[in-house]
This record gives structure tokens, C-alpha cells and sequence, in this order.
């Protein structure tokens, strides 16, 4: 997608840990208009599946997904919570996700009220480098009896082997921009 590529080349910016920093149009402040056309590229990329639900993991991916859901007939978007909340019930799908960035495990969550068996499954999120976080919600949506219809992803990480272990799993991944 070039317009994403083109923002990442003159907004981003890579600091020590091979971590690129796009916080000026995805992850901390929010270019809507961008994320519109993340929102069109991802429904042409999956025209040819029903998506009931997106799903996607604390923080960075919510906006996303937010506007990712209007070109899906406004889908309901969930979450995954990464900490423990008062607002979430004991009743809860988990799955252990280890953070690149962060360098840490998360127990991710979510409510098992807000996943159906059935359910076709789309998942976005900002980022693809090891691929943990996406297995962990494919994992999430196997233990609901959904079935993941893809991973949408902003940016891959090329050179790191989410995409293959991913696809080695039998998951779809579309990805905008592979640096």
C-alpha cells in the first residue's frame, strides 16, 4: 500500500531494537484518514469471506479495527485485554502472548460472552514481527469454536518470521506495508 509506505518513510522513524516508531500516524496519535484507507484495502484484500466480528489486542490495534469495522457493515470489535479489569467477568478465554516490544508475557483476555461459536473472525492489528500476538488471538478464537477468516495487518516486520509461522498454522495474513 503506498500511501502507508510513504508514511512510514517520511514519519517513521527506527531507534535501537529494531523498533520502528510510528506513533505520529498509527499508534499513539491517529491519522483517521489513513486508517480509512487501511479500512478499504482490507475489505478488497478480504471481499471473498463473511466477517461477523474483528478482533484485536490492547492498544495500538483498537483504532485500527475501529475503522476497519465500518467497511464491514460495522462489525462489533473486541478486544483483548491485556491486564486483569475489574470490567471483565472471571469467564474468560486466555492465551499466554509474548511481547516483542515490551519483552514480556501478557495473559491476554476476553469475555467469553463477546465470542460466538461459529463466528467468523477477522483479526487487525498495527503490527506483525514474531507472530505471538496474532497466534494468541487465533488461539482465543479457536477456544470460542470461531473460525479466524485472517489477519489484517498494518505493518509486517519482513524480516522477522511471523508470516511464516503464522501461514505454517494455516492462517491467512494480508499485510499493508512489509518493511
Amino acid at each position: 500500500m503506498d500511501i502507508l509506505k510513504q508514511y512510514i518513510t517520511e514519519k517513521g522513524r527506527i531507534t535501537d531494537g529494531n523498533i520502528l516508531r510510528v506513533e505520529y500516524f498509527i499508534n499513539h496519535q491517529m491519522d483517521i484518514e489513513l486508517f480509512n484507507e487501511f479500512g478499504r484495502e482490507f475489505k478488497k484484500r478480504f471481499a471473498d469471506v463473511k466477517v461477523d466480528k474483528i478482533l484485536t489486542i490492547e492498544s495500538s490495534g483498537i483504532g485500527i479495527a475501529a475503522i476497519v469495522s465500518q467497511y464491514f457493515d460495522y462489525v462489533p470489535v473486541v478486544f483483548a485485554r491485556k491486564t486483569e479489569s475489574a470490567i471483565i467477568s472471571d469467564d474468560t478465554y486466555n492465551y499466554e502472548v509474548y511481547s516483542y516490544t515490551k519483552k514480556i508475557t501478557n495473559m491476554v483476555r476476553v469475555d467469553k460472552a463477546l465470542l460466538k461459536e461459529g463466528e467468523n473472525v477477522l483479526l487487525i492489528d498495527d503490527f506483525l514481527a514474531n507472530g505471538r500476538a496474532a497466534f494468541g488471538l487465533a488461539k482465543i478464537v479457536e477456544q470460542a469454536g470461531g473460525n479466524v477468516v485472517g489477519i489484517g495487518i498494518a505493518i509486517e516486520k519482513g524480516f522477522q518470521p511471523g508470516r511464516k509461522y503464522l501461514e505454517d498454522e494455516g492462517v491467512r495474513v494480508e499485510s499493508l506495508a512489509i518493511i
